[in-house]
C-alpha cells in the first residue's frame, strides 16, 4: 500500500489540477490519498484582501471536496517544522504538488523537497498555475526572452498542455481522514477565516466557470475594444479565480479555442490570449530576476532618488490627489480588492513618475489589497509602469492622467460612480475639475479645496523632473 499526499497551493480546485490528477492515475487497490494544506505563517503575517478572498476560496474548496467525500488536512507553523509533523503523524510514500518558480515559494518548494528526500519520500511536481513554465518558452538561440513581443510569438508555437482529467469517484474511494490528528491545523485554518471581514459572491469553481462562460458568450468579442474602458463590462474578470487557482489556466484557455466563433470577429480573442501569455510571461521574468520584488531590472536605474513624502503618499492611497481618474481608481481598489487593468497602469505611472515615488510602495499597497494579487504579474506591472523593468514603458513616455480620463472614461461615468462629490460636475469639467470658475463649483455643488482637493502635483512640471532623474541616471 501506498499512501499518495497531495500538497495544494494556489491550485484551489479539485477539476483540472494536475497534481491530484496525476497523483490519482497511479492510485489503485489498497493505495491511499491524503489531502493538506499548510498554512505558512511567512505568507499570512497580515490578513490583507487577497488573504481574505484567499482563505474564502480554500473553505470552498474544503467544504466542496468533504461533500464528495474526500477529507482535508492541514499543517501549520514553519515549513521545515509543519512537515516535520506531518511525516511524524502520517506514513507518507509520495507527495505531489504544483510548483512555484519564483519568489518565496520557489525557495519553500526547493527547502521542502529536500526535506521530504531525506525522509524517503518521492516528490512529484508540476507546472500547472501557467500554461508553461519559466523555462519552457526560449530563444532558438537558447536562453530567455526580454520583451514579450518575440516572446509572445514563440510561446504561440509551443503546443498547449491539455486539460487534465480528474477521476472524482476514484479520489472519495481512495481518500483517507486523519483529521483528528491535525486539530491544530483546522484551529489555524478556523481562525484566520475568523478574521475574513468581506462578504463575496463569486467565489470558487463553480463561480469561475460561470464568470468565464459569461465572458466567452459575448465580451471576448469586443475584448480588444472595450477593455481599457473602466465604466463598460469589457474585461474578463477571471483574474481573482486565476491567481487563487479556482479555475485552470489551461481550462480557460481550451474553453476559448473550443467555444469562441471564429465567424466573428475575433481580435478580441487574440487580444485576450495574449493576456494569458502576459501571465507566463512575467513569471519568467521572475524567475530569472528572483530579486525582482525589491530590485530595479534595470543595473543603471537602481539608486533612482525617490520621493519619500509620505503625506502624499497618503494622499494617493485614500484617492485623494486632485486627478480624478487617478482618485477613483483608487477608491475602487480600496473598497473592492480589484482595479481595472487600464487604471493600474495609470496609478503606477502617477504615483512612479507624476509624484516620483518608489514603485515598491505601490507594489506593497497593490499587494495588501488586491484580492487578484498575483506577485510575478504585479510586480512586473509596476516595474513596466516605473520603467525599470525588462519591456517597460520608455522613461521619456509619461501618462497624463488627465488626456488617460478623457480618452477611457470620456463621460465621467466611472469617475462619478467612485467619487460621489463630483457627481454634479459637468462633462466639460470631470476631467479638470479644478479648473472650474466660481460660479460653475457653486451650480456643481463641488467647491475645490473642500470638497474635491487641488491637484498635488502639476503634471507638466512633474513630466519634466522625472525625465531628468531618469536622464541623470543614463
Amino acid at each position: 500500500m501506498i499512501t499518495r499526499a497531495i500538497w495544494f497551493r494556489r491550485d484551489l480546485r479539485l477539476n483540472d489540477n494536475t497534481a491530484l490528477a496525476k497523483a490519482l492515475e497511479n492510485t489503485s487497490d489498497d493505495d491511499k490519498v491524503f489531502l493538506f494544506f499548510h498554512i505558512d505563517p511567512n505568507l499570512n503575517q497580515t490578513f490583507d484582501a487577497q488573504h481574505d478572498y484567499f482563505f474564502q476560496t480554500l473553505k470552498a474548496l474544503v467544504d466542496d471536496a468533504g461533500h464528495k467525500g474526500a477529507e482535508f488536512h492541514f499543517i501549520e507553523g514553519e515549513p521545515e517544522r509543519a512537515f516535520d509533523e506531518l511525516l511524524d503523524t502520517v506514513d507518507i510514500d509520495e507527495v505531489y504538488f504544483n510548483s512555484d518558480e519564483a519568489g518565496y515559494g520557489r525557495d519553500r518548494d526547493q527547502r521542502i523537497t529536500k526535506k521530504l528526500e531525506g525522509h524517503d519520500v518521492l516528490v512529484y511536481s508540476f507546472i500547472d498555475h501557467h500554461l508553461h513554465g519559466a523555462e519552457e518558452v526560449e530563444k532558438k538561440s537558447g536562453g530567455y526572452y526580454k520583451v514579450f513581443t518575440p516572446y509572445y510569438k514563440q510561446w504561440k508555437k509551443v503546443q498547449k498542455p491539455a486539460v487534465q482529467k480528474v477521476d472524482l469517484e476514484k479520489l472519495a474511494e481512495h481518500t483517507i481522514d486523519e483529521t483528528d490528528a491535525f486539530s491544530h491545523g483546522k484551529q489555524a485554518f478556523e481562525s484566520l477565516l475568523k478574521k475574513s471581514d468581506r462578504s463575496f459572491e463569486d467565489i470558487g469553481e463553480s463561480p469561475a466557470r460561470e464568470q468565464l462562460n459569461h465572458f466567452l458568450d459575448d465580451a471576448v468579442y469586443d475584448y480588444d475594444e472595450q477593455r481599457d474602458f473602466p465604466a463598460v463590462e469589457g474585461t474578463s474578470r477571471m483574474s481573482k479565480f486565476l491567481r487563487t487557482g479556482a479555475i485552470s489556466i489551461r481550462t480557460v484557455y481550451h474553453a476559448v479555442n473550443d467555444q469562441v466563433d471564429y465567424r466573428k470577429n475575433t481580435e478580441g480573442v487574440e487580444t485576450f490570449i495574449s493576456e494569458l501569455a502576459w501571465r507566463d510571461f512575467y513569471n519568467m521574468i521572475h524567475h530569472f530576476y528572483p530579486n525582482a520584488w525589491d530590485e530595479e531590472m534595470v543595473e543603471k536605474y537602481r539608486g533612482l532618488p525617490w520621493n519619500d513624502d509620505e503625506e502624499l503618499f497618503e494622499r494617493w492611497k485614500d484617492g485623494k490627489t486632485g486627478y480624478p481618474i487617478v482618485d477613483a481608481a483608487m477608491r475602487q481598489l480600496n473598497e473592492t480588492g480589484w482595479m481595472h487593468n487600464r487604471l493600474r497602469m495609470t496609478v503606477a505611472s502617477f504615483l512612479t513618475k507624476d509624484m516620483l515615488m518608489d514603485w515598491r510602495k505601490g507594489e506593497r499597497y497593490f499587494a495588501e489589497k488586491l484580492v487578484d494579487y498575483e506577485p510575478s504579474s504585479n510586480i512586473g506591472g509596476w516595474q513596466w509602469a516605473a520603467s525599470t523593468g525588462t519591456d517597460p514603458v520608455p522613461y521619456f513616455r509619461v501618462f497624463n492622467p488627465t488626456r488617460q480620463s478623457e480618452r477611457f472614461d470620456p463621460h465621467g461615468r466611472f469617475i462619478k460612480e467612485w467619487i460621489p462629490e463630483l457627481e454634479h460636475v459637468s462633462e466639460k469639467y470631470i476631467h479638470s475639475p479644478s479648473k472650474m470658475p466660481d460660479n460653475e463649483q457653486e451650480k456643481s455643488k463641488c467647491i475645490i479645496g473642500e470638497d474635491y482637493p487641488e491637484p498635488i502635483v502639476d503634471h507638466k512640471t512633474m513630466r519634466v523632473r522625472a525625465i531628468e532623474m531618469f536622464e541623470d541616471k543614463k
